[in-house]
């Protein structure tokens, strides 16, 4: 019994040695993924950017008594530049000046006395207010306010100019119109917009013989697709998402 006695001391004190060494061991995981950064959108801060698009009018040419026609489209380029701020979080305010070149005639109106009265519309523009509902990147938006419009027009008899005056001007109106505009990179944004322009009635005091035929119609519906970089673009601090 004495010697099983030792026999089996020894080798505990023998097996301890690396019994404590398995137990020490630490288990290996596997490493863990980065964190992914997500961005904050903020839509507050000053824009500047360009468009493309088209331009036609209702063709309603002095109460269609003359041959005449403004509902061709036509096509416009032009620059805009605005501010927005965003608040209570997703609704976003704020104000927008923008031109647009125009090609072609807004209207031609053939009279059966011979003359010909054309209004090659150089340019339109407007400076509107705009809101919006925001989430995340997208912003889906309503503008309306001040129009103008930049005319060339010209009364002729057999190529000769006429002299002529309407009952008011037709320069100044008004315009509203909706879009929506995305976020597609830092400071970076495209939008689709459709914009109607009304610049009012006119019709003919002068020359008298005119007078008669009524008034037109001037107004412009566009559809225009643009790029802004924006001076604020993504905004706030970096969200850890895991």
């Amino acid at each position: 019994m004495k010697k099983l006695f030792l026999t089996t001391v020894a080798l505990v004190a023998l097996g301890a040695p690396a019994l404590a060494a398995d137990l020490a061991a630490r288990p290996r995981y596997a490493k863990e993924p980065p964190p992914i950064a997500v961005p904050i959108y903020n839509w507050t801060g000053f824009y500047i950017g360009g468009h493309l698009g088209v331009a036609f009018g209702n063709d309603n040419n002095f109460n269609g008594l003359v041959v005449g026609s403004n509902n061709d489209a036509r096509f416009l380029g032009g620059v805009q530049g605005g501010f927005d701020y965003q608040f209570a979080p997703n609704w976003v305010f704020g104000a927008e000046a923008q031109y647009s070149w125009l090609s072609g005639n807004a209207v031609s109106a053939a009279f059966p006395n011979g003359m010909l009265y054309t209004n090659d519309r150089r340019g339109i523009g407007s400076v509107t207010g705009r809101l919006g509902y925001t989430w995340g990147p997208g912003l889906l938006y309503v503008k309306g306010g001040y129009a103008f419009a930049d005319n060339n027009e010209n009364l002729t008899l057999g190529g000769l100019p006429v002299a002529f005056n309407f009952d008011g001007g037709h320069q100044d109106g008004w315009t509203v119109g909706a879009g929506f505009e995305y976020m597609f990179a830092q400071n970076w944004s495209g939008k689709v917009e459709y914009q109607y322009y009304n610049f009012g009635d006119g019709r003919f005091v002068a020359p008298v013989a005119l007078a008669p035929f009524g008034s037109f119609r001037n107004d412009e519906h566009t559809v225009k697709v643009g790029i802004n970089y924006r001076f604020g673009g993504f905004g706030g601090p970096v969200v850890a998402k895991y």
